[in-house]
């Protein structure tokens, strides 16, 4: 099970990833805002191609909607949730839940590589493999066999959210080391609503 990494204080290293829960189609402002703020903010997005009567248009979509990532900062939490279009910050029990460096950087990776990536259901096991050649070498998840394909599922546990990029099964070599459970991991994360004036607490149960 993902554990926080803090200090006795309770605070995160400077080197720990964290989510933001925003209002919908507000995680690019809620990006720059904190990126000019001097945040280090991570938004993964994806390519769809929307079709209308006299015309086809492809939008950058986020591809974990209504999410936004967070490095470090987490002194500066006053200066995250009042920040427009912020809603919550991910708390696990009473200290900020972290996102694994391999989570963030899969995405990452994925997401500026030449591989189209949209999202994908949930996985919460499967078949694990690593990929030994290409762009994603040395990235890790679960292959789902299609008739005549195959994909790579990336998962955020802590989200609770997946995201799915083709793949050929060449490329990939399976992982001894099987991944735990975490069907019930986002039942174990509070969201806790942060007042600007630090008044007032509102946690929301998960079922």
């Amino acid at each position: 099970m993902m554990t926080s990494q803090t200090d006795s204080a309770g605070v995160l290293n400077d080197s720990n990833w964290w989510a933001l829960y925003t209002r919908h189609q507000h995680e690019k402002s809620v990006v720059d805002m904190l990126t000019a703020k001097g945040f280090e903010a991570f938004l993964p997005l994806y390519d769809s191609m929307r079709r209308w009567k006299d015309r086809n248009k492809i939008l950058s979509l986020p591809l974990f909607p209504c999410y936004v990532f967070l490095r470090g900062g987490s002194t500066r939490k006053l200066e995250v949730v009042s920040t427009p279009g912020v809603h919550m910050i991910l708390y696990r029990g009473e200290r900020i839940a972290t996102i694994p460096e391999v989570e963030i950087e899969a995405i990452r990776r994925t997401v500026e590589g030449r591989l189209p990536i949209e999202p994908h259901p949930f996985l919460t096991c499967g078949e694990r493999v690593r990929v030994i050649r290409g762009s994603l070498q040395g990235v890790e998840g679960v292959l789902v066999r299609k008739k005549n394909f195959c994909r790579l599922v990336l998962s955020v546990d802590i989200l609770a959210q997946s995201a799915a990029v083709e793949i050929d099964v060449a490329d990939v070599e399976p992982i001894a080391t099987p991944k735990e459970n975490v069907g019930s991991l986002a039942g174990q994360v509070a969201v806790i609503n942060i007042s600007p004036d630090r008044s007032r607490m509102r946690v929301p149960a998960f079922q």
